[in-house]
């Protein structure tokens, strides 16, 4: 290739990563654009509000939207704020994730390793769980949480939680074992390992990709959900994003965006932290199970 060849595909090259780099920036200030209103807005207090311009920077921080979005400060208002909500969905998140991860990675187990006749058509059950939209399991749902004692209690939402995302995550799972060898299992079963030994000792240990993948996809999915958190939940169990939407519908007279900001952020920020600790292991944790061998 002669040197003006070797320029040229240089300057092509070099045109198409500015071009590339100029799209991707443009797409990230597009998406950034709201959460950076929302925590300027929030910085800020009623009067400067008042005088327009979202996207400018505050002229005096004040952190007092804040505090009393979250509850620690009156302000000469009322005191209620999210923190009560914001344990509630912790409560609700962290056992409903946990368990669904586990049952998942049992259920995968059982339906890669321990084959039974008819695991196919279980497993397509639960594969067509998946596809059942929220609002056609409302009213069953309550049905079994008053027959159970749970209706309105944070234990009763673990438990939809749990149910409905048992499908995803058994999915998730049962894809990945299925690239696991047998071979390792055989080998098992022949050194005198039994049934739990090899779901403990071995499949767990090796399962950390779909682990992260499964934790946040539950994570982001129960912690953001509205839908079953008001219809099964109220007053003081209720989750936060039932009480982010009381908050900004219950104000009456002037409308504080500030808090209303703030509370919007804070109610985001355990997902973000998660997407931000663990999300560059989430397309490694999907393309795991993806070859087999």
């Amino acid at each position: 290739m002669s040197a003006s060849s070797q320029d040229n595909a240089l300057r092509s090259g070099i045109a198409w990563r500015v071009l590339i780099y100029s799209v991707l920036i443009v797409t990230a200030v597009i998406y950034l654009a709201p959460l950076f209103v929302m925590l300027v807005t929030s910085l800020k207090s009623l009067e400067e509000i008042r005088m327009g311009n979202m996207m400018a920077l505050p002229l005096q921080i004040t952190f007092e939207p804040w505090l009393k979005a979250w509850g620690s400060a009156c302000l000469g208002l009322d005191c209620n704020g999210i923190s009560g909500y914001f344990w509630n969905s912790l409560k609700i998140t962290v056992p409903a994730v946990a368990i669904g991860t586990l049952l998942g990675a049992f259920n995968g187990y059982v339906l890669t390793k321990w084959r039974f006749r008819g695991h196919q058509w279980v497993f397509g059950m639960m594969l067509f769980a998946c596809f059942i939209p929220f609002q056609i399991v409302l009213l069953p749902m309550s049905q079994v949480l008053g027959w159970l004692g749970l209706a309105n209690t944070t234990s009763g939402l673990v438990l939809v939680h749990v149910v409905y995302g048992l499908g995803f995550t058994t999915l998730f799972f049962r894809n990945f074992y299925e690239a696991f060898p047998d071979e390792l299992i055989r080998a098992s079963v022949m050194d005198g390992a039994g049934f739990f030994t090899i779901f403990g000792r071995i499949l767990l240990p090796n399962s950390g990709p779909i682990i992260v993948v499964t934790v946040i996809w539950q994570f982001t999915n129960i912690w953001n959900d509205f839908l079953f958190g008001a219809s099964f939940a109220s007053g003081d169990t209720a989750p936060i994003t039932v009480a982010l939407n009381n908050l900004v519908n219950s104000s009456t007279g002037v409308k504080e965006y500030n808090v209303h900001m703030a509370a919007a952020i804070t109610a985001a920020l355990p997902t973000l932290l998660v997407y931000v600790v663990a999300g560059r292991y989430f397309v490694r944790g999907l393309m795991a199970g993806s070859v087999k061998g």
